[in-house]
C-alpha cells in the first residue's frame, strides 16, 4: 500500500474520532479502528509514545499519571524545501529549538496551535484536573490530541491509564478495579489493536498488559507486543526466545525498544539522542544485531502504521453500513420527536388518536406484524379468557355441592304445601334449579371484569408503544383516562346485560326444551338404578296370595298398617313409636322446629334421585347457553363497542382548542433528547460524508 494512500486512510478515521468525540459517548455505538496502549505504571508506556512522537509531551511523575485517555492523532505532514523565513522558533525548555512546522492541537481547543511540547504537557494536566480534580481519581472521557510532524507517520494511539494493585495516597479504594474497567471497555471492541507494553527484565508471564490482553484476545489476533528497558536485562540474557514467539505467542509479534532512562530524563537528554543510542545498541548487541532492522522505535512505527492502515481497511465496510444504519435509526426517532424544530400544532393530536385507533382495532383482531412468538398478546387474551377460563369457572359448578340430598327431601316436603304430592314435585325442582342458575351470575361478571382489565392492559401496552407519547406526557396522562372512563362506561351495560341474562335463565324454566330429559324418563332410568342395586325378593306361595287378596280388600282401612312408615316418616322420631295405647289416643302438639330424624325412606331416595337427573340435565343446558351467550354480550357490549366508538370519544375530549396547548407541552427530557438526536444525525451525515470518498 503506497504512503499517500495510508495516510488518507488513517485520516479518515481520525476525522471520524473527531466528529464523534464532539457528540460525547452516544458516538461510541460506532467502534473506529484504534491503537491502545496497554501496560503497568512501570512499563515505560509514556516513554514509548514519546519516541514515536520524538517529542517530550506526556506528564510525568509518581502514582497514576494519566488518568483519561489520551487519543494521540499523529499526522505526517511534510515540511517544505525551505522554511519561508528560513528561522527556526525559538523555545524554551528542553526542546531549544522548535520547528514552525511541528506542532500539536486540542480537540477541546479549536484552532489553538501549541508549538511548545511543554505547554501541550500543562495543557494535559490541566484538563485532566478539570475533569476528574486534583485527586487521583480517573475519567473515561478522553483527550483528543492532534500532532501534525514531518518526523511522524499518520498514527492514531490511545493511551490509556496503567494497571495499578495497591491504592496510594488518596486514591479510590477501587482504583484497580476502576481502571480494569475502563481498559476492558476499550480493548475488548474487535476493532482495537492491543499494544501491550511489558518491561523485558521482568518474566513476561508476570505481565498485567499482556494478562489483560489474553482476556479479550484469547488468540492473541489483535495484540501487538512491546518489550521496554531492554537494556537493562541481566548479562547474558535477551529476549530472543520472546521474539520467536516461543513464550507467549502473539500473531502480530513483539518489538523490542529502548528507551530513556529516568536520569536521561532528569538531564534533559534530547529524544533524538536517545533514538541513536537506541539504534546502536540493537546494531552492537551480539542477540540482537542480525535483527537489528526490526527492533527499535522507528521500526515500531512504521509496523504500527501498517497495522492500522491494514486494519482500517478491513473495517471500513463494516464502519460505513454502521454509520448508514445509524443514521436510519436516529432519523426515525428524529421523525418521532418531531423533526429537528419539534412540530406541536393540533395536526398531531389527530394523528395520534388515529394511531391509537388503528392499533388498538388492530391488536384485538390480532392482524399485528410483530405478533409475539413467546406469549399471548391482545385480542388471543381475550379469546383465552372467554374459552378457557369463564368456560373451566361455569363447567366447575357443582350445582349439589351446597344442596344435599337431604336438602333436597326437606324442599321436596316444602314445596307440596299442606298436600303431599302424589308424583315428583316440580316445585321443588324448580325451586332448587332457579337457585343453582342465579350462581352462574358471579363467574359472568368476573369474565366481564377480566376482559375490562384486558382491555385496559392492551391501554397500556399502546402508551409505551406510540413513540408520540413520550414526548408530550400531558397528551399521554389524558389520553390514558379518557379511554379508562370510556371503558368503565361500557362495563356498566355489560355488566347489566349478563346480569339479566342470568334473571332470564333463572325467571322460566323451560322444561320442554330439546335436550331436557323430562320427568318420564328421568323416572325410568331411576328405577333401573334402584332395581339394580335391590336384593331380590322371594316369589309369594298360593296361601300369601290369598291373604293378599283378602288384604286388599280393605281398601278403606284407615288403621296404619304396622310394616308400613308414615309419610312423613323420616322426620318423625322412632322413639315416639314405642308408647303405649293404653294412655288413650296420643296427639302432641307440632315441635318449633321439625327436622328429618332419619335417613331417606325408598320412597324419598327415589323422588330426589329424580329431582337430581333433572336438575343435573337442565343446569347443563343453561351452562352450555350461558357459555356461548356472555362471550358474545361482552364483546357486543364493550370490546367491538370500544373498536368502534373510541376514536369518536378521544375526539369529542381531545381535539378542542382550549385543551390543546395544555396538551402539547413537552417533556424536558424529550427537548434534550431531540437535542441530542439532532446533534447525533449531523454527526453522522458528517461521518458519512468522510467515509463516501474511500
Amino acid at each position: 500500500m503506497s504512503t499517500g494512500l495510508g495516510h488518507e486512510i488513517v485520516s479518515v478515521i481520525n476525522k471520524l474520532q473527531d466528529v464523534f468525540s464532539t457528540i460525547g459517548s452516544s458516538g461510541s455505538q460506532i467502534d473506529l479502528p484504534q491503537i491502545c496502549v496497554l501496560g503497568s505504571q512501570s512499563s515505560g508506556k509514556s516513554s514509548v509514545l514519546e519516541n514515536i512522537v520524538g517529542r517530550d509531551f506526556l506528564p510525568r511523575g509518581t502514582g497514576i499519571v494519566t488518568r483519561r485517555p489520551l487519543v494521540l492523532q499523529l499526522i505526517h505532514r511534510p515540511a517544505p524545501a525551505s522554511q519561508p523565513n528560513g528561522t527556526p522558533v525559538k523555545m524554551n525548555g528542553p526542546d531549544k529549538f522548535a520547528n514552525e512546522h511541528e506542532w500539536g492541537e486540542f480537540l477541546h481547543l479549536p484552532g489553538q496551535k501549541f508549538y511548545d511540547f511543554s505547554k501541550i504537557r500543562e495543557e494535559i494536566v490541566r484538563d485532566t484536573e478539570a475533569k476528574t480534580g486534583r485527586n487521583a481519581g480517573i475519567s473515561p472521557q478522553p483527550i483528543n490530541l492532534r500532532i501534525f510532524s514531518p518526523n511522524v507517520l499518520t498514527l492514531t494511539l490511545v493511551d490509556l491509564p496503567g494497571l495499578t494493585k495497591v491504592p496510594v495516597g488518596d486514591q479510590p479504594k477501587d482504583i484497580e478495579k476502576q481502571i480494569k474497567d475502563m481498559l476492558v471497555k476499550y480493548i475488548s471492541r474487535p476493532s482495537c489493536i492491543i499494544l501491550a507494553v511489558t518491561a523485558a527484565n521482568t518474566d513476561l508471564a508476570n505481565s498485567d498488559g499482556l494478562k489483560l490482553a489474553r482476556e479479550v484476545d484469547p488468540e492473541g489476533t489483535r495484540t501487538i507486543g512491546v518489550l521496554t528497558k531492554v537494556d537493562l536485562m541481566d548479562q547474558g540474557t535477551d529476549v530472543v526466545d520472546i521474539l520467536a514467539g516461543r513464550v507467549i505467542p502473539l500473531r502480530l509479534g513483539y518489538v523490542p525498544v529502548v528507551n530513556r532512562g529516568q536520569r536521561d530524563i532528569d538531564t534533559s537528554k534530547s529524544i533524538s539522542a536517545a533514538l541513536e543510542a537506541e539504534r546502536q545498541f540493537f546494531e552492537n548487541h551480539p542477540s540482537y544485531k542480525g535483527k537489528a532492522p526490526y527492533c527499535g522505535t522507528p521500526f515500531l512505527a512504521r509496523k504500527l502504521n501498517m497495522i492500522l492502515m491494514q486494519h482500517i481497511r478491513a473495517t471500513l465496510p463494516d464502519i460505513k453500513a454502521r454509520i448508514s444504519q445509524q443514521l436510519a435509526k436516529f432519523n426515525a426517532e428524529l421523525a418521532s420527536l418531531g423533526g429537528p424544530m419539534g412540530d406541536s400544532s393540533g395536526n398531531v393530536v389527530l394523528s395520534v388518536i388515529t394511531e391509537f385507533t388503528n392499533e388498538f382495532r388492530t391488536v384485538i383482531d390480532g392482524n399485528t406484524n410483530d405478533l409475539s412468538l413467546n406469549e399471548l398478546s391482545g385480542g388471543a387474551r381475550i379469546s383465552f379468557v372467554f374459552h378457557e377460563l369463564f368456560n373451566h369457572g361455569v363447567r366447575s359448578i357443582d350445582p349439589f355441592d351446597q344442596v344435599k340430598d337431604g336438602d333436597i327431601r326437606t324442599i321436596l316436603y316444602n314445596s307440596s304445601g299442606s298436600t303431599p304430592s302424589l308424583f315428583v314435585g316440580t316445585q321443588a325442582f324448580e325451586v332448587i334449579i332457579k337457585q343453582q342458575i342465579k350462581r352462574l351470575e358471579e363467574p359472568g361478571l368476573k369474565c366481564c371484569q377480566l376482559i375490562y382489565d384486558e382491555l385496559i392492559r392492551i391501554l397500556g401496552q399502546l402508551l409505551q408503544k406510540i413513540q408520540m407519547f413520550r414526548r408530550f406526557p400531558a397528551l399521554k396522562d389524558r389520553f390514558n383516562s379518557v379511554v379508562v372512563n370510556f371503558f368503565k362506561t361500557a362495563m356498566n351495560p355489560t355488566t347489566k346485560l349478563v346480569s339479566d341474562m342470568v334473571a332470564m335463565q333463572a325467571c322460566y324454566v323451560n322444561t320442554t326444551h330439546p335436550d331436557f330429559l323430562g320427568g318420564h324418563k328421568a323416572m325410568a332410568i331411576v328405577q333401573d338404578r334402584l332395581n339394580v342395586n335391590k336384593p331380590p325378593t322371594p316369589q309369594p306361595d298360593a296361601k300369601s296370595n290369598r291373604l293378599a287378596a283378602s288384604h286388599n280388600s280393605r281398601d278403606l282401612d284407615v288403621e296404619p298398617k304396622k310394616d308400613e312408615p308414615s309419610f312423613f316418616g323420616s322426620f318423625f322420631s322412632s322413639a315416639k313409636k314405642g308408647q303405649s295405647k293404653k294412655a288413650g289416643p296420643v296427639m302432641e302438639a307440632p315441635p318449633p322446629v321439625i327436622r328429618p330424624q332419619s335417613a331417606l325412606s325408598d320412597r324419598e331416595t327415589m323422588e330426589t334421585e329424580v329431582i337430581k337427573l333433572l336438575i343435573n340435565s337442565y343446569f347443563n343446558i343453561v351452562k352450555r347457553e350461558m357459555i356461548d351467550m356472555v362471550p358474545k354480550a361482552i364483546v357486543y357490549t364493550l370490546v367491538n363497542h370500544s373498536k368502534e366508538n373510541l376514536q369518536r370519544e378521544l375526539l369529542q375530549e381531545l381535539y378542542k382548542p382550549d385543551v390543546l396547548d395544555d396538551l402539547l407541552k413537552e417533556s424536558e427530557f424529550v427537548v434534550n433528547r431531540r437535542k441530542e438526536v439532532a446533534t447525533m444525525v449531523v454527526a453522522l451525515n458528517k461521518a458519512e460524508e468522510i467515509v463516501a470518498g474511500v
